[in-house]
């Protein structure tokens, strides 16, 4: 009689399941119904596999049947899909259940909704996360505003050593000289602007136009002319012509970004045959009237270690010698097309090197 009063509280106040010693469900409660949002009978004769969710890798899963097999008790706080396909968390206990002989007969879970409390605690992390990148955020504005401030005045000599250059090129009509006068003056021009585009961008209110997506990548192209040529790199180009609306210096700094990573690349993989591909093409999503603009940027400098792919974006990680490369590219290229177009940066191997995929929606703000 008590053994049944135990077995009632422990059934109303609890998730309670039972299997099989193959996984079968023989038996759920009220409860366990309740918050997977199947049926008794949906449930009988099923694997537990039912409620898993696809996040919950494999091996949570084996060391759980290696520990209840060993006739010992396996606990752990467990993800879970209902039929909703609503995630629910629960704090879960399975117990081998055995017979005379010590021979396993069945297996019993009791568990508990912890849903709440873990939602609770993943939105903590994400607000830890956000300050920790908000943090950082401001260490890079103030880095780059001392970094503007030490550029400008070499920038400033430079430009008069270029104008003393261009009066004597003038004065001996050196045509050659005053190509390489130009050429200098356009990328003064250019890190100037850079300058100002990259102090701008930690400020919260900034100045966007419309660009042609095409006309910023061949901007970034011409900047790095002298270099694509002296590294004896091909760079492919097939554009759909397109607009957006961002900042085109930003963008430009993006595709440098990226051609630099790729040049050296090369160089540290010893490529001989050195091409760069950059498409951008507008396609719909799911066969909808939603479109995605994506602009598709790949080399064959051997691709990227994959132990690392994960945390290419982070602030300060790099796969270069410190000298070569100070690990914020990439993560300003992220920040840069997250919060000035609204879209994302992905990355990729491909059977010679690596495919980085920016996609940016098509609609009321990119037209």
């Amino acid at each position: 009689m008590l053994l049944k009063q135990y077995q009632k509280a422990i059934e109303n106040s609890n998730i309670v399941s039972k299997t099989d010693i193959y996984g079968t469900i023989t038996f759920v409660n009220e409860q366990f119904c309740k918050i997977s949002g199947y049926t008794k009978e949906e449930l009988l004769g099923k694997s537990h596999n039912i409620v898993r969710h696809p996040d919950v890798p494999n091996s949570t899963f084996k060391k759980l049947w290696n520990t209840i097999q060993a006739k010992k008790t396996y606990t752990a706080t467990v993800k879970n899909r209902a039929k909703d396909g609503s995630v629910f968390y629960v704090n879960t206990t399975v117990t081998p259940i055995l017979d005379q002989n010590d021979n396993i007969v069945e297996y019993i879970a009791i568990r508990y909704d912890v849903t709440k409390e873990k939602l609770l605690q993943e939105d903590l992390q994400e607000k830890q996360k956000l300050l920790f990148l908000q943090s950082r955020h401001a260490s890079l504005g103030q880095m780059l505003a001392n970094i503007a401030h030490q550029w400008r005045q070499p920038l400033t000599q430079l430009n008069l050593s270029l104008f003393n250059m261009k009066k004597f090129a003038l004065n001996n009509d050196d045509k050659e000289m005053m190509s390489y006068y130009n050429q200098s003056k356009d990328i003064i021009k250019y890190m100037s602007e850079t300058i100002e585009n990259f102090t701008d961008f930690f400020k919260p209110q900034k100045n966007q136009t419309t660009f042609y997506i095409h006309e910023a990548i061949n901007d970034a192209i011409e900047i790095l002319k002298q270099t694509i040529q002296k590294e004896n790199i091909i760079i492919n180009t097939n554009y759909e012509t397109v607009q957006v609306k961002g900042i085109s210096n930003e963008f430009s700094q993006v595709i440098i970004n990226l051609i630099q990573n790729s040049k050296d690349a090369f160089t540290a993989n010893h490529i001989t045959n050195k091409v760069i591909d950059i498409f951008v093409t507008v396609s719909s999503v799911n066969n909808s009237d939603e479109k995605l603009i994506k602009v598709i940027f790949s080399d064959n400098a051997g691709g990227i270690d994959n132990k690392v792919k994960d945390s290419l974006f982070e602030p300060y990680m790099t796969t270069k010698h410190a000298s070569v490369g100070t690990g914020l590219g990439l993560f300003m290229s992220q920040m840069i097309i997250q919060q000035s177009l609204n879209g994302i940066i992905k990355v990729s191997n491909t059977q010679d090197g690596a495919k980085f995929t920016i996609s940016i929606p098509y609609g009321d703000k990119n037209e």
